[in-house]
Protein backbone atom coordinates (compact mmCIF):
# COMPACT_ATOMS: atom_id res chain seq x y z
CA UNK A 1 0.00 0.00 0.00
CA UNK A 2 2.67 2.40 -1.09
CA UNK A 3 0.47 4.46 -3.15
CA UNK A 4 -0.43 8.37 -2.03
CA UNK A 5 -2.19 11.20 -3.62
CA UNK A 6 -2.28 14.15 -1.36
CA UNK A 7 -3.41 16.70 -4.79
CA UNK A 8 -6.63 17.63 -5.77
CA UNK A 9 -5.34 18.35 -9.28
CA UNK A 10 -4.11 14.83 -9.37
CA UNK A 11 -6.04 13.65 -13.09
CA UNK A 12 -7.26 10.50 -11.29
CA UNK A 13 -8.67 12.59 -8.71
CA UNK A 14 -10.60 14.99 -11.32
CA UNK A 15 -12.00 12.10 -13.05
CA UNK A 16 -13.15 10.81 -9.86
CA UNK A 17 -14.57 14.20 -9.60
CA UNK A 18 -16.02 13.53 -12.94
CA UNK A 19 -17.77 10.25 -11.75
CA UNK A 20 -19.39 11.41 -9.13
CA UNK A 21 -21.30 14.26 -10.75
CA UNK A 22 -21.69 12.90 -14.04
CA UNK A 23 -24.04 10.31 -14.92
CA UNK A 24 -22.71 10.43 -18.66
CA UNK A 25 -19.35 9.78 -17.43
CA UNK A 26 -20.78 7.09 -15.21
CA UNK A 27 -22.68 5.54 -18.33
CA UNK A 28 -19.25 5.91 -20.44
CA UNK A 29 -16.56 4.78 -18.19
CA UNK A 30 -19.08 1.46 -17.17
CA UNK A 31 -17.85 2.57 -13.25
CA UNK A 32 -19.02 4.26 -10.26
CA UNK A 33 -18.55 5.43 -6.89
CA UNK A 34 -19.45 3.34 -3.43
CA UNK A 35 -18.59 5.80 -0.68
CA UNK A 36 -18.55 4.14 3.18
CA UNK A 37 -17.63 0.69 4.90
CA UNK A 38 -21.68 -0.37 5.47
CA UNK A 39 -22.07 0.32 1.21
CA UNK A 40 -19.00 -1.15 0.17
CA UNK A 41 -19.51 -4.55 1.95
CA UNK A 42 -23.04 -4.66 0.69
CA UNK A 43 -21.61 -4.01 -2.84
CA UNK A 44 -19.03 -6.49 -2.58
CA UNK A 45 -22.09 -8.63 -0.72
CA UNK A 46 -24.14 -8.01 -4.07
CA UNK A 47 -20.86 -9.26 -6.00
CA UNK A 48 -19.74 -6.25 -7.29
CA UNK A 49 -16.16 -5.73 -9.13
CA UNK A 50 -14.23 -3.22 -6.58
CA UNK A 51 -11.32 -1.43 -9.14
CA UNK A 52 -9.82 0.76 -6.62
CA UNK A 53 -9.85 1.40 -3.07
CA UNK A 54 -9.45 4.86 -2.08
CA UNK A 55 -8.49 5.96 2.22
CA UNK A 56 -8.12 8.57 4.47
CA UNK A 57 -5.67 7.54 7.07
CA UNK A 58 -7.17 10.19 9.40
CA UNK A 59 -10.94 8.31 9.21
CA UNK A 60 -10.04 4.89 8.33
CA UNK A 61 -7.33 3.16 9.89
CA UNK A 62 -4.93 1.22 7.80
CA UNK A 63 -5.44 -1.86 9.18
CA UNK A 64 -8.97 -1.51 8.27
CA UNK A 65 -8.14 -0.21 4.64
CA UNK A 66 -5.75 -3.48 4.26
CA UNK A 67 -8.70 -5.55 5.43
CA UNK A 68 -10.79 -4.44 2.83
CA UNK A 69 -7.99 -4.24 0.17
CA UNK A 70 -8.25 -8.30 -0.46
CA UNK A 71 -11.73 -7.26 -2.97
CA UNK A 72 -8.63 -4.72 -5.21
CA UNK A 73 -5.21 -4.83 -5.94
CA UNK A 74 -5.35 -0.71 -6.05
CA UNK A 75 -5.13 0.26 -2.90
CA UNK A 76 -4.32 4.34 -2.63
CA UNK A 77 -3.99 6.41 0.18
CA UNK A 78 -5.38 9.77 -0.20
CA UNK A 79 -5.24 12.99 2.20
CA UNK A 80 -8.37 14.63 4.24
CA UNK A 81 -7.97 17.42 1.36
CA UNK A 82 -8.65 14.96 -1.35
CA UNK A 83 -11.35 12.94 0.79
CA UNK A 84 -13.31 15.68 0.77
CA UNK A 85 -13.33 16.78 -2.79
CA UNK A 86 -14.60 13.29 -3.86
CA UNK A 87 -16.95 12.43 -0.89
CA UNK A 88 -21.02 13.15 -1.31
CA UNK A 89 -21.19 13.80 2.37
CA UNK A 90 -19.11 14.74 4.76
CA UNK A 91 -20.23 11.84 7.57
CA UNK A 92 -18.60 8.81 5.62
CA UNK A 93 -15.91 6.95 7.15
CA UNK A 94 -12.86 7.90 4.68
CA UNK A 95 -13.47 5.08 2.24
CA UNK A 96 -14.46 5.24 -1.24
CA UNK A 97 -14.16 2.53 -4.11
CA UNK A 98 -14.41 2.76 -7.77
CA UNK A 99 -16.54 -0.28 -8.69
CA UNK A 100 -17.62 -1.84 -12.19
CA UNK A 101 -21.50 -1.15 -12.70
CA UNK A 102 -23.86 -4.09 -13.80
CA UNK A 103 -25.77 -4.71 -16.69
CA UNK A 104 -29.61 -3.95 -15.25
CA UNK A 105 -31.15 -5.18 -18.31
CA UNK A 106 -34.82 -7.54 -17.96
CA UNK A 107 -32.91 -10.82 -19.47
CA UNK A 108 -30.28 -10.23 -16.67
CA UNK A 109 -33.08 -11.24 -13.65
CA UNK A 110 -32.91 -14.29 -12.69
CA UNK A 111 -35.48 -15.35 -9.68
CA UNK A 112 -34.89 -17.29 -6.60
CA UNK A 113 -37.96 -18.97 -6.66
CA UNK A 114 -40.83 -19.75 -9.20
CA UNK A 115 -43.58 -17.57 -7.59
CA UNK A 116 -41.55 -14.25 -7.77
CA UNK A 117 -43.13 -11.31 -6.32
CA UNK A 118 -42.11 -8.09 -7.91
CA UNK A 119 -41.93 -4.27 -7.49
CA UNK A 120 -42.21 -2.14 -10.09
CA UNK A 121 -41.87 1.76 -10.18
CA UNK A 122 -42.36 3.78 -13.35
CA UNK A 123 -40.59 6.71 -14.16
CA UNK A 124 -39.97 8.30 -10.24
CA UNK A 125 -38.38 11.66 -10.46
CA UNK A 126 -36.59 11.74 -6.74
CA UNK A 127 -33.06 9.73 -6.76
CA UNK A 128 -34.65 9.35 -3.16
CA UNK A 129 -37.68 8.07 -4.07
CA UNK A 130 -35.27 5.40 -5.39
CA UNK A 131 -33.37 4.83 -2.39
CA UNK A 132 -36.87 4.60 -0.72
CA UNK A 133 -38.52 1.97 -2.79
CA UNK A 134 -35.05 0.10 -2.88
CA UNK A 135 -35.14 0.00 0.81
CA UNK A 136 -38.67 -1.09 1.17
CA UNK A 137 -38.12 -3.80 -1.32
CA UNK A 138 -35.02 -5.17 0.78
CA UNK A 139 -37.24 -5.08 3.61
CA UNK A 140 -39.55 -6.84 2.11
CA UNK A 141 -36.96 -9.37 0.35
CA UNK A 142 -39.24 -8.86 -3.07
CA UNK A 143 -37.94 -11.09 -5.89
CA UNK A 144 -36.90 -7.85 -7.99
CA UNK A 145 -37.44 -4.47 -8.44
CA UNK A 146 -37.75 -3.12 -11.96
CA UNK A 147 -37.42 0.57 -12.71
CA UNK A 148 -39.77 1.34 -16.07
CA UNK A 149 -38.28 4.60 -18.13
CA UNK A 150 -36.12 5.70 -15.20
CA UNK A 151 -34.73 9.41 -15.17
CA UNK A 152 -31.27 8.78 -12.92
CA UNK A 153 -29.26 5.83 -13.90
CA UNK A 154 -29.03 3.30 -10.42
CA UNK A 155 -25.78 4.92 -9.45
CA UNK A 156 -26.41 8.45 -8.80
CA UNK A 157 -24.65 8.91 -5.27
CA UNK A 158 -27.82 10.27 -4.21
CA UNK A 159 -29.45 6.94 -4.81
CA UNK A 160 -26.84 5.04 -3.39
CA UNK A 161 -26.89 7.36 -0.09
CA UNK A 162 -31.18 7.13 0.18
CA UNK A 163 -30.74 3.39 -0.05
CA UNK A 164 -28.02 2.83 1.99
CA UNK A 165 -26.79 0.17 0.12
CA UNK A 166 -29.87 -2.05 -0.66
CA UNK A 167 -28.85 -0.82 -4.81
CA UNK A 168 -26.26 -3.33 -4.37
CA UNK A 169 -28.55 -5.87 -2.13
CA UNK A 170 -31.74 -5.84 -4.64
CA UNK A 171 -32.03 -7.89 -8.39
CA UNK A 172 -32.87 -4.69 -10.07
CA UNK A 173 -33.68 -4.27 -13.77
CA UNK A 174 -34.58 -1.23 -15.76
CA UNK A 175 -36.13 -1.00 -19.41
CA UNK A 176 -39.60 0.48 -20.88
CA UNK A 177 -42.52 0.40 -20.21
CA UNK A 178 -43.27 -1.53 -23.74
CA UNK A 179 -40.22 -3.90 -22.70
CA UNK A 180 -41.30 -4.58 -18.57
CA UNK A 181 -44.84 -5.27 -19.57
CA UNK A 182 -44.51 -7.82 -22.51
CA UNK A 183 -41.58 -9.23 -19.81
CA UNK A 184 -44.39 -9.40 -17.02
CA UNK A 185 -47.19 -10.70 -19.24
CA UNK A 186 -44.75 -13.61 -21.04
CA UNK A 187 -43.86 -14.58 -17.54
CA UNK A 188 -47.42 -15.19 -16.57
CA UNK A 189 -46.77 -12.53 -13.38
CA UNK A 190 -50.46 -10.99 -12.59
CA UNK A 191 -49.83 -6.97 -13.01
CA UNK A 192 -51.41 -5.32 -9.86
CA UNK A 193 -51.44 -1.15 -11.09
CA UNK A 194 -52.22 1.63 -8.01
CA UNK A 195 -54.36 3.26 -9.19
CA UNK A 196 -57.50 5.81 -8.59
CA UNK A 197 -59.56 4.68 -11.62
CA UNK A 198 -61.27 1.29 -12.12
CA UNK A 199 -60.29 0.12 -8.28
CA UNK A 200 -60.58 -2.35 -5.63
CA UNK A 201 -59.37 -2.15 -2.26
CA UNK A 202 -55.73 -3.30 -2.23
CA UNK A 203 -56.60 -5.91 0.93
CA UNK A 204 -59.14 -8.15 -1.59
CA UNK A 205 -56.53 -9.30 -3.96
CA UNK A 206 -54.95 -12.72 -4.13
CA UNK A 207 -51.16 -12.06 -4.17
CA UNK A 208 -50.01 -15.72 -3.52
CA UNK A 209 -49.41 -16.24 -7.31
CA UNK A 210 -46.52 -14.73 -9.34
CA UNK A 211 -47.48 -10.83 -8.72
CA UNK A 212 -45.57 -7.68 -9.78
CA UNK A 213 -46.80 -4.64 -7.68
CA UNK A 214 -46.90 -1.32 -9.76
CA UNK A 215 -46.56 2.14 -8.53
CA UNK A 216 -46.26 5.67 -10.46
CA UNK A 217 -45.27 8.81 -9.39
CA UNK A 218 -46.68 11.63 -6.82
CA UNK A 219 -47.46 13.99 -9.48
CA UNK A 220 -49.27 11.85 -12.42
CA UNK A 221 -49.83 8.08 -11.01
CA UNK A 222 -48.89 5.64 -13.76
CA UNK A 223 -49.42 5.98 -17.77
CA UNK A 224 -52.15 4.89 -19.47
CA UNK A 225 -50.17 2.16 -21.08
CA UNK A 226 -49.71 0.42 -17.73
CA UNK A 227 -53.47 1.13 -16.75
CA UNK A 228 -54.56 -1.03 -20.09
CA UNK A 229 -52.23 -4.19 -18.89
CA UNK A 230 -52.87 -4.02 -15.45
CA UNK A 231 -54.97 -7.63 -14.23
CA UNK A 232 -56.49 -5.05 -11.46
CA UNK A 233 -55.93 -2.02 -10.00
CA UNK A 234 -55.73 -1.38 -6.68
CA UNK A 235 -55.96 1.68 -3.87
CA UNK A 236 -55.36 1.87 -0.21
CA UNK A 237 -58.64 3.61 0.88
CA UNK A 238 -57.72 7.43 2.52
CA UNK A 239 -59.07 8.18 5.84
CA UNK A 240 -57.71 11.99 5.71
CA UNK A 241 -58.31 15.07 3.57
CA UNK A 242 -55.63 14.37 0.68
CA UNK A 243 -55.94 11.32 -1.84
CA UNK A 244 -52.55 10.13 -2.28
CA UNK A 245 -48.98 9.50 0.04
CA UNK A 246 -45.17 8.84 -0.93
CA UNK A 247 -44.78 6.75 -3.24
CA UNK A 248 -42.50 4.64 -1.36
CA UNK A 249 -44.92 4.23 1.86
CA UNK A 250 -47.60 3.27 -0.47
CA UNK A 251 -45.53 0.81 -2.30
CA UNK A 252 -44.29 -0.58 1.28
CA UNK A 253 -48.19 -1.21 2.45
CA UNK A 254 -48.89 -3.22 -0.76
CA UNK A 255 -46.06 -4.46 -0.83
CA UNK A 256 -46.32 -6.02 2.59
CA UNK A 257 -49.69 -7.19 2.30
CA UNK A 258 -48.51 -9.46 -0.06
CA UNK A 259 -45.75 -10.48 2.15
CA UNK A 260 -48.46 -11.13 4.67
CA UNK A 261 -50.98 -13.42 2.49
CA UNK A 262 -47.67 -15.33 1.30
CA UNK A 263 -47.37 -16.51 4.77
CA UNK A 264 -50.21 -17.50 5.62
CA UNK A 265 -50.66 -21.75 5.34
CA UNK A 266 -52.35 -22.66 2.31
Amino acid sequence: MNKVITSKQNPLIKQLIQLKEKSKTRKQSGTFLIEGKRELSLAIKGGYTIETLLFNPDLCSKSEAESLSKYTTDVIEISKEVYQKIAHRDTTEGVIAVALSKDHTLSELNFNNTNPLILVTEAPEKPGNVGALLRTADAANVDAVIIANPKSDLYNPNIIRSSVGCVFTNPIATGTSEDIINYLQSNSIAIFCAALQASENYTSQNYTKPSAIVVGTEATGLTEEWLKASTQNIIIPMQGVIDSMNVSVAAGILIFEAVRQRELPH
